[in-house]
């Protein structure tokens, strides 16, 4: 699979663009500001229907614009698929598939899964539980259209139940909250059952992963950190357990009752548990020096594009923004050994730290050429 052509209209700094890259290794090449990642955010909001700046899709529109429209044709053995996505300054935004509103948004995601480096992947493994959980849940999402509507169920009830705790506080009527409390419960379990299904999965491709670029050494494991209790209540003879999980969620919701009416907003569940890393018996986040988190970070994309590859018979489109000035030598390897395998977009201000061929295009005054 690869892209065929990207078209853009009032995208950020983008008043019109049109841009056919090959689909090999593709090199943009431009100062800062010029515009390159813009175009590597595009190709990844098709995919994925946000950004992975995740600024907030009003912020995509180009000042003074009434709206922002994206178009890509994403190449297939069985033909091309066409996504368009129109983003008004005010109201809903519109998605298309092929001229068509997709059956459910969540189902977009697997349709052209695409891979993205950042410079800062870093955080990844060092800042928040959100972005590690953020990881997770997108790669799900291109894995399966079942996860990305776990996701979409669990998110919507979350909201739900928020508003009525904001709206009323202290004097919100029980009833009507126990009835929210079980909506969210059987929306996170359904979430929690993903998540446990894709770590498995993840576990020993990540390991291997990171060996590729670390070298063979101490094991990667991946370790969900429930915020509803202790793992041990979500399972029985060590197996997963639906119902021991709702069970746990109930009871952890009606311990903090109070805190919630008095907060007003809901203070456990998926949205908020985190997902570790533990390199041997250290936590990386806290113990791992940078080196060794960089490894873990650069590790993480390898991963995703590796399940990805296996899961749609083809590579995802893989993105590359500005990473090579970050990289040592060896994880730079690490990377450039997937680049012969699909399409390739790689961004850069100097095209000689750049260390592949492939077309080249100039960035610049709006354009792509």
């Amino acid at each position: 699979m690869h892209l065929s052509w990207l078209d853009l209209r009032d995208f950020r700094s983008y008043e019109a663009l049109a841009f056919e890259p090959s689909p090999g290794i593709n090199v943009l090449v431009g100062p800062n500001g010029a515009g390159k990642t813009t175009v590597l955010e595009a190709v990844a909001y098709l995919s994925g229907l946000s950004s992975f700046r995740r600024t907030p899709d009003a912020s995509l529109i180009r000042t003074g614009a009434d709206g922002a429209v994206l178009r890509g044709g994403f190449q297939k053995e069985a033909g091309e698929t066409r996504i368009e996505v129109e983003l008004p300054a005010a109201g809903r935004r519109r998605v298309l598939v092929n001229g068509k509103r997709p059956g459910r948004l969540a189902d977009v995601a697997a349709i052209a899964p695409v891979v993205a480096f950042l410079p800062d992947d870093l955080d990844l493994v060092k800042e928040s539980a959100g972005i590690r959980r953020r990881y997770v849940d997108d790669l799900g999402s291109q894995l399966a259209p079942g996860y990305a509507a776990a996701v979409a169920e669990y998110e919507q009830t979350l909201r739900q139940r928020n508003a009525l705790l904001r709206r009323d506080g202290p004097a919100t009527d029980l009833m009507s909250l126990e009835v929210w409390d079980e909506r969210l419960i059987a929306a996170a379990v359904a979430l929690w059952n993903e998540r446990v299904r894709l770590t498995l999965r993840l576990g020993p491709t990540l390991d291997a992963a990171h060996a590729a670029v670390a070298g063979p050494g101490e094991l990667l494991a991946v370790v969900l950190s429930p915020a509803w209790g202790s793992d041990d209540e979500r399972r029985e003879d060590g197996e997963w357990n639906p119902e021991r999980a709702a069970r746990a969620l109930r009871d952890a919701l009606s311990a903090r009752r109070r805190r919630e009416l008095e907060q007003r907003t809901t203070t456990v569940g998926p949205h908020r548990d985190d997902i570790g890393l533990v390199l041997g018996r250290r936590d990386v986040r806290a113990q791992a020096s940078q080196g060794e988190q960089r490894s873990v970070a650069v590790a993480m994309r390898v991963a995703s594009y590796r399940l990805l590859r296996e899961r749609h018979g083809h590579p995802p489109v893989l993105l590359l923004d500005d990473v090579f000035s970050e990289l040592d030598l060896a994880r730079t390897a690490a990377v450039v050994e997937m680049l012969p395998e699909g399409q390739v977009l790689v961004t850069t201000t100097r095209e000689d730290e750049v260390p592949v061929g492939g077309r080249r295009w100039a960035v610049g005054d709006g354009k792509v050429e």
